[in-house]
Order: structure tokens, then C-alpha cells, then sequence
């Protein structure tokens, strides 16, 4: 292939890349297996592609092509910065950067361990010590961590994770949560999924699937967090 021919390829990737950024929900899904079948394309185009993006955000157009990338030209991540391209912050000093990595790789098994230790390490020494959280410990978790945290979620599963994708489903079912469960796959034919086997730890699963929270003490855990302010103010899911 001579340059000319490689200028063609590298435009025509640019412009299926920009399609993707400026298109809405639906049609972004519409060119997700384009977008991975420009594989090769993409690794050429090297680090400046991802210049267009902000790291503060949380545009998952992003995210699914550092996943591509992750998946098929793993060597990109030689510049180990893409590992955790997007920026991070944390009140109490915890650093993200394993459940950033976790998520590009798609091992969303891990990450949602991560975030169970999280919450419990956000919600202070005692819920570490018993290895779970009250609900009423909630209300004082640091709200940019817990904005860090949905922001992953949602920027490594194509806007489908989350936190606040959960609270927007609650708010969309009039809020009653037997009517969501099943809707995320917590619940089926009126029995809860079993842990961990019969959960999708994939792309694949239901939309608000994940993170999950236990719901072995009731709802109220997972209330106060979807209430939260930090969370209920992310896409103006306020409940």
C-alpha cells in the first residue's frame, strides 16, 4: 500500500470515527461492529486519536475504543497511560487505576469487586471491619468518588452501567423496584440471580446490570445510593 492509499484509509477511519462521537445512543450501537472491524486502522492512527476526547468526561465512545484497541492491539497499551486514560479523583486518596484497567480489559467480574471494597472503604473503617455497608453510612460517602465510579461504569459499557443508568431505569418504572429488578436480570420468574454464577459479566448483559449491591438487607442500601446526590444529579435521574 503506498501513502496516498494509507492517507485514504486513515481519513476514511477518521471520518467513521467522528460519525461515531457525533451520532446519538442508537446509532452509535449501529456502528459498534464497524468501529471493531477498523481495528487495524485505529492502532495506526496512534495516541493522537484520543486527543479529541476530554479525560474529565465520560463520552463511552472512548472507552469502547480503548476496549477495541485493548482486545485486538493490546501493544497500544505499551504507553501504560492508556490503561487509565480517563482522569480520576478520589477525597479519601483512593487510587482507581486497577478497577480502570479492569474495565478496559472487560473483566467486569473484578471491577465489581473493586467496587463493593470501594464502597465499603467510602463508607469507613467500621463497614471494612464488618465487610459490608448500612445504608445509613451512605449519606456520607465522598460524592466525587462516588461520581468516579459511575463515571467508569458508564465509560467502559457503551453508557449501558452504572449507577446512575440505574437510577434512570428506577425513575422510568416509577420507581418501584420490583418492577426493575428484572429489568436489570436481578430477578427472574420471581427468584433473585444467583451470585455469581448466573450473573453476565459481559457487554451482553441487561442495561443497569452492574455494579451490583446487595440486596440480602433489603433495598435500602441500594436507595441511598441511587438517592445520593453525587449520583442522582449525574444525568438529572433525581428520584
Amino acid at each position: 500500500m503506498n501513502n496516498k492509499e494509507q492517507d485514504n484509509y486513515s481519513n476514511a477511519t477518521l471520518d467513521l470515527i467522528k460519525k461515531f462521537v457525533d451520532s446519538n445512543q442508537r446509532k452509535r450501537i449501529g456502528l459498534l461492529t464497524q468501529i471493531e472491524s477498523e481495528f487495524e486502522n485505529i492502532y495506526k492512527l496512534g495516541p493522537k486519536l484520543f486527543e479529541i476526547f476530554d479525560r474529565n468526561g465520560d463520552d463511552w465512545s472512548a472507552g469502547w475504543l480503548l476496549q477495541v484497541l485493548k482486545k485486538y492491539k493490546p501493544d497500544f497499551f505499551e504507553d501504560s497511560e492508556f490503561n487509565n486514560w480517563f482522569n480520576t479523583y478520589s477525597d479519601i486518596d483512593i487510587n482507581y487505576e486497577e478497577m480502570q484497567l479492569m474495565l478496559v480489559e472487560q473483566k467486569f467480574e473484578e471491577a465489581d469487586r473493586l467496587t463493593s471494597s470501594y464502597l465499603r472503604k467510602l463508607a469507613g473503617k467500621l463497614a471494612e471491619k464488618r465487610g459490608y455497608v448500612f445504608y445509613s453510612e451512605v449519606k456520607n460517602m465522598s460524592g466525587k468518588d462516588l461520581q468516579t465510579i459511575d463515571r467508569l461504569w458508564t465509560i467502559y459499557s457503551r453508557g449501558r452501567f452504572g449507577f446512575s443508568i440505574q437510577a434512570k431505569i428506577l425513575k422510568s418504572v416509577g420507581k418501584r423496584y420490583e418492577l426493575m429488578w428484572p429489568k436489570i436480570g436481578w430477578k427472574k420468574e420471581g427468584s433473585w440471580t444467583r451470585y455469581p454464577g448466573s450473573f453476565i459479566w459481559s457487554l451482553d448483559a441487561p442495561e443497569g446490570h452492574m455494579p451490583l449491591v446487595n440486596q440480602l438487607r433489603g433495598v435500602r442500601l441500594m436507595d441511598s445510593i441511587l438517592r445520593h446526590p453525587a449520583i442522582s444529579d449525574r444525568h438529572n435521574n433525581i428520584l
